[in-house]
């Protein structure tokens, strides 16, 4: 079920939203929501780039899995 949530903007800020809705014809609300989703989407991955940058360092590969390993074990520090 959808939710109804209130937001507040600027007026520039608003008109912005508007025109650009209205130049891709939908909804206002639309925009904003795939706007946000994406931006989320793209915090919580990796590039391909980044990856490949994660993937190349062995030092950071072997930390990583000493820590999956620790974590399964169910040792070491944890921070919440």
């Amino acid at each position: 079920m959808s939710k109804t949530v209130t937001l507040r903007l600027q007026d520039d800020v608003y008109d912005a939203f508007r025109e650009a809705a209205e130049s891709q014809r939908r909804p206002l609300s639309n925009l904003i929501e795939t706007a946000a989703l994406a931006k989320i989407q793209e915090q919580q991955f990796t590039d391909d780039a980044e990856m490949a940058e994660i993937l190349a360092d062995e030092k950071l590969l072997k930390r990583m899995k000493a820590g999956s390993a620790a974590a399964r074990r169910r040792k070491g520090r944890f921070v919440e």
